[in-house]
């Protein structure tokens, strides 16, 4: 499991993103369009990594995923563990010929194996889980992201939005007044909303 789940989601979310310009009237953002030569086309990016670390949403669910993770690591690592000392527990009966019969040492053998295949599984399945829960995050920053640029573009008309990112960017040089990310990572935070508790959560730690 990839312990940096904040880069990685973020970047897999929007690694292809573009999105073509809408023409509609709409609130205007606190800094200027970008100028463009006449007839050209007009073109901005969107930096992914400090998306990632600075949007609001990003931070929150990251924690999320994180603690998902922290605790089915902790769940197998002790299944493991409790597995490891059940086979030691075997051998040593088996090299001390503490089993009464045969029957009995191919029982607590069926036991172990069994043992074995039911941590396999609970491992595929928190695995899976995992997966799923990444996967709705990448989707729903995505959907967040899409709706917002459709409104902001509205006064912005930018005819090409890119993503721009360090891992994943086919970018090889953009001129830094291309860069609209810090009026993007605010009118995203200004929208968002957090869930009730963890809105409750971030109060308590503030008055800490």
């Amino acid at each position: 499991m990839k312990k940096n789940i904040l880069k990685t989601l973020s970047v897999a979310a929007l690694a292809a993103f573009a999105l073509t310009a809408c023409n509609n009237a709409a609130p205007k953002m606190d800094e200027k369009p970008v100028s463009t030569p006449e007839g050209g086309m007009k073109i901005a990016y969107v930096e992914v990594d400090s998306l990632a670390s600075q949007y609001k949403f990003c931070i929150e669910y990251t924690k999320i995923l994180e603690k998902k993770r922290t605790n089915a690591s902790n769940t197998l690592n002790q299944k493991g563990a409790q597995l490891q000392a059940a086979m030691n527990n075997f051998q040593q009966k088996l090299n001390n010929n503490g089993f009464r019969s045969r029957e009995e040492a191919e029982s607590a053998q069926a036991a172990i194996q069994r043992s074995q295949q039911s941590l396999q599984e609970l491992q595929a399945r928190l695995g899976a889980e995992l997966e799923k829960e990444a996967a709705d995050f990448s989707s729903a920053l995505k959907d967040s992201l899409d709706h917002f640029l459709v409104i902001y573009n509205k006064d912005k008309k930018f005819d090409l939005i890119l993503s721009k990112s360090d891992a994943t960017s086919n970018i090889l040089y953009a001129e830094p007044r291309y860069d609209i990310t810090d009026e993007v990572i605010k009118g995203l935070n200004k929208r968002y909303k957090p869930a009730p508790a963890t809105a409750k959560k971030d109060e308590a730690e503030d008055k800490k």
